[in-house]
């Protein structure tokens, strides 16, 4: 999480102490003292989301700097202290926009510091969330341009979509990384009625086992040693809307039946707490690994799968999407020329020939980068041959026409080519290119791959 940016301005040394050393027990805030208005306002640049002022500084009245803060910051939240009990004072500087007013001499004001704090932030994220649905809503999900593409298997996707934006099934997206599985899912969230609940997204690879169950679940204050203040958990932000559970094929398997049980029972506990809490949660969940597959082997369990299986949608890799690649291949050009400020650019045959003339391995994803990476390098309006490279990790892969090769010369390289993207899984080659194992175990055998 990135840190949170709290200002204390204080010119009292003591107090000022004190009152850093209560916000620092917070190990997710960044605290910066200043002992005069002067200073805080040049450090604005900072973007405190909350700030302790003092209402007596030798540069400048409080009221002054907190005027001056909100007209340069709106959104940050200001707790004024004074030495002195004066409700007028109090009264006047919350109605300027001072979100609490405390004496110095209040004997619980480290734990009133703390408890206000906590609200301020709950509040500061809360805008975030609703500001990223508003900037999600302000892209008009209109699947098929957003997805782009007139192949028959992505006009099959749109087709899946369409179904699952009807009801609250679970979805299951399956396909190749870079196919855009995230993308699908956010097309099927803000197309339902959830639209204007939160989408919340985890990449469950990315999270270490050890900390999964408290990022999911959240935890209460106190529960483990650096557990500072209470955290609701993904489940809780997606209360309500959609959570996009994807890579779930790479989930640990001890926290499968935990996972489990919070779907079939829509209810949760925090770590540490007793509260239990009611979930209303659509679940989206991709993989790229074949789910059917890795509960035969043991690595995934089968009650999960058939309670996360619902509606399944595969996304196409790129390679078996007819002629999208010219179609995405002008789109991600057009985009990078924009954003970039420089002239719309076009392709040439020969730039077109060799792109469809490659597998794209990386899929979409892949291919962005190449485009983007030609629009750079060509020299005039049009990206010829020349300026399209593909990564040297895939070098390899590219069909090149080639007058010498045998028929069986280019079987052997797209067998090898599959070989390596599949890590020598020879069950898995044998069904992508519909041929007997016993074809490809005799080609290995004979040492013709």
């Amino acid at each position: 999480m990135r840190d949170l940016v709290v200002f204390i301005v204080e010119d009292d040394p003591i107090f000022g102490t004190l009152l850093e050393h209560s916000i620092k027990l917070n190990e997710d805030y960044s605290v910066f003292r200043y002992a005069t208005g002067k200073e805080c306002l040049a450090n604005l640049y900072r973007k405190p989301f909350a700030m302790t002022l003092d209402y007596s500084l030798p540069d400048m009245n409080g009221r002054e700097i907190l005027r001056k803060v909100k007209e340069t910051l709106p959104d940050v939240e200001v707790v004024m202290i004074s030495g002195q009990e004066d409700i007028t004072t109090a009264v006047g500087v919350i109605k300027e926009g001072a979100y609490d007013y405390f004496e110095k001499k209040d004997i619980d004001i480290k734990t009133r510091l703390w408890n206000t704090l906590n609200r301020i932030r709950n509040n500061h994220e809360l805008k975030g969330e609703v500001e990223t649905l508003r900037e999600a809503l302000a892209t008009k999900f209109d699947f098929d341009k957003v997805i782009l593409g007139k192949s028959p298997a992505i006009l099959g996707v749109f087709s899946m979509i369409e179904k699952a934006i009807k009801t609250n099934i679970t979805v299951t997206i399956s396909g190749d990384t870079g196919t855009g599985k995230e993308l699908v899912a956010k097309a099927i969230h803000f197309n339902s009625v959830r639209k204007k609940k939160p989408f919340i997204a985890v990449n469950m690879a990315a999270i270490p086992k050890d900390l999964l169950e408290s990022e999911l679940f959240g935890f209460e204050k106190g529960s483990f040693t650096h557990a500072l203040a209470r955290k609701p958990g993904k489940f809780e932000q997606a209360n309500g809307g959609t959570l996009f559970l994807d890579e779930i094929g790479d989930m640990d398997v001890n926290f499968q039946a935990k996972l489990l049980r919070v779907i079939q029972e829509r209810e949760l506990v925090r770590i540490g707490g007793t509260e239990v809490i009611s979930l209303d949660i659509r679940f989206l969940v991709a993989t790229n690994l074949n789910l059917a597959e890795e509960v035969r082997k043991g690595n995934f369990r089968e009650d999960l799968y058939f309670r996360l299986l619902g509606l399944q949608i595969h996304l196409p890799p790129l390679r078996e999407r007819n002629g999208d690649v010219l179609i995405l291949a002008k789109h991600f050009a057009d985009e990078f020329c924009k954003d970039n400020k420089f002239p719309k650019k076009t392709f040439t045959n020969g730039a077109k020939e060799k792109l469809l003339n490659y597998a794209f391995p990386g899929n979409v994803r892949e291919l962005k980068a190449v485009i983007d990476l030609a629009v750079v390098m060509a020299n005039s309006e049009e990206i010829t041959e020349a300026d399209i490279l593909f990564p040297s990790l895939y070098e390899n892969q590219e069909l090149i026409i080639n007058e010498s090769f045998t028929l069986n010369d280019y079987i052997r390289r797209i067998i090898s080519s599959y070989l390596v993207k599949y890590h020598n899984n020879m069950t898995l080659v044998a069904e992508k290119l519909d041929v007997g194992k016993s074809t490809l175990y005799r080609m290995r055998q004979n040492k013709e791959i």
